[in-house]
């Protein structure tokens, strides 16, 4: 099953390996999978037809709690089933699991509004509407522990114990040592088809990098977000755990997910790349640069998705803070790749390993393929260090996740870009994020007020 399958082939394959059931799954506007085990006569049913599946994932936060303010579902709807259809492409063996597959669904009907893979397929059609097909790929990096998800509950999340001391970047001694997990991780996500082109330590005490290979768009998406589900599966069978927060410790940079994107027209040629401009930017490159550029303030919320994100967007800690953009400059928030027309592409730097795929991937193509349609310029590339300089007001970025969420409403483009009903949706939802936060009380509070005020 290294490829994707028909829906034929799909039948074919449980018939001939006699699977009984099948586990079927989407992804919510969090990026969490939710889903059950179906079996194989309901599947194959439902393949045919599709299923019903309760709304109310599209209508709660990622700790199962209920959104107050949603207009799509909630309690004055009953919470009903939304259709799902299956997705046979989608299909991948599940290697902790004997003869068991995994099939990825999407919402249907009303629910496609503000289903995130629907609003990533939408963009995408977009991009085909011009012309172009997407390739991209995700890059992520994530800290593990010898942890549980008991005893970190008992810790409070404190004195947490990584799998390894000290920073330790690019390591062949760590990786040497734990080599065996890092065959695990390799061979799963060869196995599962969302393959890593390379893995390696970061700086930190048990930080790793992986970069997922290349893809179609959509499929992009699928492999990032299995990436993510997957690898805290393994963590966990081995009594480790694995964080894709933006930024779990103030002693410690923030965790990237960094997005890398390039365009291609239908005969397969490269559209970035043009040896006669400056930097090998194709004018559409140019443009889409300005686009991302341009819309970056407005659809934030969409890339930096928690509350916890924001606290990884401070200077110094290699996590952009402005709408800046240049050519292989790791301090702005897009990085171009000046190359052969295989490699000629974009970096959306500004995203953390928090990321939804689907909705961060709709964001950055989206805004890019605005920019194309509109001619819109970036500013002077920046050359040295982004966060020394000074930048116009309007490259500014929302400072928390309210913010942005209030910028994302306001904005005219991203109401083009993805529909009135997915923005009014997924910014109430941020903003419902951002005061389920304000309710806590953190151990900072604690330190400084508890005895003192």
């Amino acid at each position: 099953m290294n490829e994707a399958m028909t829906a034929e082939q799909v039948r074919d394959y449980i018939a001939t390996n006699e699977i009984q059931y099948i586990k079927v799954g989407v992804f919510d506007v969090d990026g969490v999978l939710r889903g059950k085990y179906m079996h194989r006569d309901k599947f194959l049913s439902s393949l045919k037809k599709g299923f019903g599946f309760c709304d109310v994932v599209l209508g709660w936060d990622s700790n199962d709690q209920l959104y107050d303010k949603s207009t799509f579902t909630g309690w004055h709807t009953a919470y009903p089933d939304a259709a799902v259809r299956l997705i046979p492409e989608t299909a991948r063996p599940l290697p902790f699991e004997e003869n068991t597959l995994l099939m990825l669904g999407e919402f249907e009907g009303t629910a496609e509004f503000v289903c995130p893979r629907g609003i990533l397929r939408k963009v995408l059609d977009r991009a085909q509407g011009l012309g172009y097909n997407v390739k991209s790929s995700f890059e992520f990096e994530f800290f593990l522990f010898e942890e549980t998800p008991h005893s970190v509950r008992e810790k409070g999340y404190a004195d947490l114990k990584s799998i390894t001391p000290g920073f330790f970047g690019y390591s062949m001694l760590r990786s040497s040592v734990h080599s065996d997990f890092y065959h695990d991780l390799l061979n799963m996500c060869t196995e599962m088809r969302f393959p890593l082109e390379g893995l390696h330590t970061e700086t930190g005490p048990g930080v790793l990098e992986a970069a997922i290979q290349v893809s179609d768009g959509l499929e992009s998406a699928d492999r990032a977000a299995l990436f993510k589900t997957f690898t805290k599966v393994l963590a966990q069978k081995r009594d480790w755990m694995a964080t894709f927060m933006a930024k779990w410790s103030m002693d410690w940079p923030g965790q990237s997910g960094h997005i890398h994107i390039s365009l291609q027209d239908d005969k397969g040629n490269a559209v970035f790349h043009d040896e006669s401009k400056a930097g090998n930017m194709s004018d559409e490159m140019r443009w889409f640069v300005g686009g991302q550029q341009a819309l970056m303030p407005e659809l934030l919320s969409m890339i930096a998705c928690t509350v916890n994100s924001y606290t990884r967007l401070v200077p110094g800690f290699w996590a952009p803070t402005t709408a800046t953009w240049g050519v292989d400059n790791r301090t702005c928030a897009l990085r171009v790749f000046e190359g052969g027309p295989d490699s000629q592409r974009v970096e959306y730097r500004v995203a953390a390993a928090d990321v939804n795929p689907y909705i961060a991937l709709a964001a950055s193509v989206g805004s890019g393929l605005w920019g194309i349609e509109n001619k819109i310029e970036p500013s002077e590339p920046v050359v040295g260090n982004a966060y020394e300089k000074k930048f116009p007001k309007k490259m500014a970025l929302p400072e928390t996740l309210y913010e942005a969420a209030g910028r994302l409403r306001q904005s005219k483009a991203a109401i083009d870009l993805f529909g009135k009903d997915f923005v009014e949706h997924y910014a109430q939802s941020r903003e419902w994020e951002e005061r389920e936060y304000r309710k806590s009380v953190t151990n900072w509070e604690m330190d400084r007020y508890f005895e003192i005020i």
